[in-house]
């Protein structure tokens, strides 16, 4: 897939299909691997901190989750980037793995979300072939924990390992874990508990115009009032910088 830097990330071009099938290919590869699904407070925090840049860039794939990020490289480059969001690709990974027998691991969320997450699974997926969950407590955990969580998983041999800790934690964690768990490990982040119906997504509308960001901000006004705000103007201060920059 061809690549193009978006700031401080490095973003993945194509079109939607292209994205799933490169996914699959990387689960059967059975090779240890991770996907980034980039939106705007991922680039922003790759931004203030290089060693997060450096966990961000070295990703096997970077998706362009976020609307602002593909209107980012229409705007700068005038690359016709359509939005490859972590809420659709969830979803479309777990019936391609039903389809194809291929295994999955949820790491990550509460163990509350991952039973709720169990429950839709066995409903929307019943063949789908789900071969471990871990909700790791809300600490740094110790290298012994870390090691035998490594194990768990290599001896569940999943192909796919979705992680739903959070940015930039997920990110970080599949950097410290490539090399060391054999599959292709995706971050997920808040796509989870939107697939199984603990929030809501956008109308379709708001998330054509670019306003899904708006809608999870009266979802959750005092989380995400400043990374939304303040975060969304940083990005677009530094587009229109770098406009001025080409132009120069």
């Amino acid at each position: 897939m061809q690549i193009k830097k978006l700031i401080s990330i490095n973003i993945s071009l194509g079109i939607y299909n292209e994205f799933i099938d490169r996914f699959i290919s990387l689960a059967k590869s059975e090779m240890s691997s991770y996907v980034c699904v980039a939106n705007v407070h991922m680039l922003i925090e790759a931004y203030k901190d290089n060693d997060f840049q450096k966990v961000v860039n070295c990703a096997d794939i970077v998706t362009p989750d976020g609307m602002p990020l593909a209107k980012g490289l229409r705007f700068l480059y005038g690359i016709r980037q359509s939005r490859v969001a972590g809420m659709d690709i969830l979803p479309a990974l777990l019936a391609e793995a039903e389809k194809q027998n291929l295994s999955v691991y949820f790491y990550g969320g509460t163990q509350e979300t991952l039973d709720a997450t169990k429950e839709f699974c066995e409903q929307r997926f019943p063949d789908l072939k789900i071969v471990g969950m871990h909700s790791p407590p809300f600490r740094e955990l110790t290298e012994t924990e870390t090691e035998a969580i490594i194990h768990q998983i290599n001896k569940a041999r999943p192909h796919f390992v979705f992680v739903a800790l959070g940015c930039p934690k997920q990110e970080k964690w599949m950097a410290a874990m490539k090399g060391k768990i054999s599959a292709c490990m995706l971050g997920i982040g808040g796509a989870l508990p939107v697939m199984i119906g603990l929030q809501k997504r956008a109308p379709l509308w708001m998330q054509k115009c670019g306003l899904e960001w708006f809608f999870r901000l009266l979802q959750e006004p005092r989380r995400l009032f400043r990374r939304y705000f303040i975060t969304n103007s940083v990005f677009i201060y530094l587009i229109i910088r770098e406009k001025i920059v080409t132009i120069r």
